[in-house]
């Protein structure tokens, strides 16, 4: 049986901005994060939201390393990040499987790509347990549903023993009833594993079902608008007046964000 880790690793994101050429002209910068500033708990489920565009998933994309800041720094625990490393996990939108490979051939693939495939093979059946897919471990990809293929990709970064485990909208493919039983799903393995999580979601109900806080990111240049700490009991009423309460309160931030977006392209 897999043991839950001791704990997650906190992050901060200190005066973080980052520049893109713009489309027309190399020579002139889209600049898409604002001297952005964050601090995250070890262990704790953190949702980014803000206006389509904003810069939410660029920010996932310098905390796994796949790209630097135009200024500023970002740390995982004691731990300045310049690269990918295995201690950060990346789920995106589409499980991006290999498939040539079998199920439990696609769980071991970073295993293999580190070279511990045969000191770390015991635990490639203990995870496929973990998410409930132990049957299927010599079907192809082709052969599951996309609730299953996102579990496959939750426990491709999971095997790795990430401290952080970074959630690009993995849930957004899926249909509502499949998206509520896989929201479940990783709050299972979250509260299994004590990894600190950062989700990126178009979806209010989902950030406040599943975050400990909710960031509140303005357009683009993106900085924090507002940090909700999200204090409804666990598991959440969906239904509850809490819930819908905060749900509105939300709804209002994003509304006036999103205005800002409007008035800046116009």
């Amino acid at each position: 049986m897999v043991t839950a880790s001791s704990e997650g690793s906190s992050i901060r994101v200190v005066e973080v901005s980052k520049d893109f050429p713009a489309p027309v002209d190399p020579e002139l910068r889209i600049s898409t994060l604002d001297q952005l500033s964050l601090e995250v708990a070890a262990g704790e489920l953190i949702s980014l939201v803000g206006p389509s565009g904003c810069g939410k998933s660029t920010l996932l994309r310098l905390l796994a390393g796949l790209d630097s800041a135009t200024a500023g720094e970002l740390w995982v625990g004691d731990e300045l990040i310049t690269g990918p490393s295995a201690e950060r996990g990346l789920v995106f939108q589409d499980p991006n499987l290999f498939p040539w490979l079998t199920i439990r051939g696609n769980i071991e693939a970073g295993l293999v790509a580190r070279g511990v495939l045969r000191e770390k093979k015991k635990e490639v059946q203990e995870f496929m347990k973990l998410v409930g897919l132990e049957a299927f471990e010599h079907a192809f990809p082709h052969h599951l549903s996309g609730g299953m293929a996102q579990r496959v990709a939750l426990a491709r970064a999971l095997i790795n023993h990430p401290k952080v485990l970074l959630l690009d909208e993995p849930l957004g493919a899926l249909d509502a009833f499949t998206r509520m039983r896989m929201q479940d799903e990783v709050l299972r393995l979250w509260e299994s594993r004590g990894t600190t999580m950062v989700l990126v979601t178009h979806d209010i109900d989902e950030a406040i079902y599943m975050s400990d806080r909710i960031v509140i990111m303005t357009a683009r240049p993106a900085r924090i608008e507002r940090i909700i700490v999200n204090e409804l009991p666990r598991p959440r009423q969906r239904s509850s007046p809490e819930f819908l309460r905060l749900r509105g309160q939300i709804l209002d931030l994003l509304h006036f964000a999103g205005q800002a977006s409007a008035e800046s392209l116009a």
